[in-house]
């Protein structure tokens, strides 16, 4: 105890001295309404709960916040703390304009985050960002029609509809009073970063990938793969069956019943929620693929934004203290529940009506845990996912798979080679 009383000692006069007047510039997006009211109301707590540092918040556009930040980054006119979406993450420390953070975290608090945050802010064997939430992939089904065809409705990961079972489905609610088309894959989120997230999973299920993980240096024979074909084709085959609808007008033919099931995330919940009440389930991502592949042939989609401190930062202790802060399973359910996302770590779970042991969506932290499979963690994410959306988007208008993914990965390590394999 005497140890322990005698380093708080040292860490406030440590602190006194080094931070007492000391400005803590941060940079977050601005996300939804009820988001952006819970960090600003986080920094104003911080500020008025100690007087080490003061964190002074800037809030930009969401739309051109990544340019903003490049821009910024390149010009050496970064903030000390930074909002980035996680996929970018890579970018930020392969150019030198984040530092790692394993030296501030507790060893208690890195094993109570789920294990998708910790790989979506890992590079190069350092933790280099850490976000108070996560995201997932699920169905949404709607109960009435499933019932009509009998269908079984699957509630653990375990018990996941398999490709068979899924398949089968599909082509019975085909035919039922209605329906229009079975699946709603969101097509008109449009040809984004949702193609990446929302649909290399099922590549992943198949038992192919983005990239080959071991080096991150080639596409070639994971990306046009066999098992990468083959998960092509069945994509494919989703939209010549009829089964999904290629042109959606908008983003309502799951709650107007035009469609009986939802390919999407957490973030359809309260909207769902409103229009099915209990007539609507939750349902874990399908097994497509071989269990035995690299990831056991099930896969969800996982990452979002997360938080960074820049290489610039003069007071990075300074800096981590108020992360430290945000990080807390309290804070982090005040951000979740308002954002409806899942909470980063497992403790902050507990403390959710949604995402509890027994809440409505306990299955995206479920999945979390066991299929998370994070976008790849290589500054050429960019390129990979750039070409991977638009593979896809061929695929949809009828282009020959196994041309489409061939002329990805072509591109792919191309971007690779002349940037000599990104070395660190």
């Amino acid at each position: 105890m005497r140890k322990i009383l005698l380093l708080i000692v040292f860490a406030c006069t440590f602190f006194t001295f080094s931070m007492a007047t000391e400005t803590i510039e941060l940079w977050f997006h601005s996300g939804r309404g009820a988001e952006r009211d819970v960090i600003q109301d986080q920094v104003k707590r911080f500020n008025e709960m100690q007087d080490l540092v003061e964190i002074k918040a800037v809030q930009l556009p969401e739309g051109s916040y990544n340019d903003q930040v490049q821009a910024a980054a390149l010009a050496n006119k970064l903030p000390d703390i930074l909002d980035l979406d996680g996929p970018n993450m890579t970018n930020y420390a392969w150019g030198e304009f984040i530092i790692p953070l394993d030296k501030y975290i507790p060893e208690d608090m890195k094993t109570d985050f789920l294990p998708s945050i910790l790989k979506q802010g890992t590079y190069s064997g350092s933790i280099y960002a850490l976000g108070t939430f996560d995201s997932g992939l699920a169905i949404w089904g709607n109960r009435e029609y499933l019932d009509k065809i009998g269908a079984r409705i699957p509630t653990s990961v375990e018990d996941a509809w398999t490709m068979e079972e899924f398949m089968d489905i599909l082509s019975k609610l085909k035919n039922v009073e209605g329906v229009v088309y079975p699946l709603d894959l969101k097509l008109n989120y449009g040809v984004g970063e949702w193609y990446t997230y929302g649909f290399s999973p099922i590549f992943q299920a198949f038992g192919a990938d983005l990239i080959n993980r071991e080096d991150y240096m080639s596409a070639d024979g994971i990306l046009n793969s066999p098992e990468a074909v083959a998960a092509g084709k069945w994509f494919a085959d989703l939209f010549k069956m009829g089964y999904v609808n290629p042109n959606p007008a908008g983003d309502a033919d799951f709650i107007e019943g035009k469609s009986a099931l939802s390919w999407v995330g957490h973030w359809a919940y309260n909207q769902y929620k409103e229009a099915f009440n209990d007539n609507l389930v939750l349902i874990p991502m399908p097994k497509l693929g071989n269990p035995d592949g690299i990831y056991k042939g099930q896969a969800t989609g996982t990452g979002s934004w997360c938080w960074g401190i820049t290489s610039g930062c003069a007071n990075p202790y300074g800096a981590w203290l108020f992360l430290e802060f945000i990080l807390r399973p309290e804070e982090i359910v005040k951000m979740t529940d308002a954002n409806g996302a899942v909470p980063a770590r497992l403790s902050a779970t507990k403390l959710s009506d949604p995402y509890g042991p027994n809440g409505d969506l306990s299955l995206f932290v479920a999945q979390l845990q066991t299929i998370g499979v994070e976008r790849p963690v290589t500054p050429a994410y960019p390129i990979i996912t750039s070409e991977f959306m638009k593979a896809l988007d061929d695929i949809v208008n009828g282009v020959d798979v196994k041309e489409a993914l061939d002329y990805a990965v072509e591109q792919i390590d191309l971007d690779i080679e002349d940037n000599e394999g990104y070395p660190m």
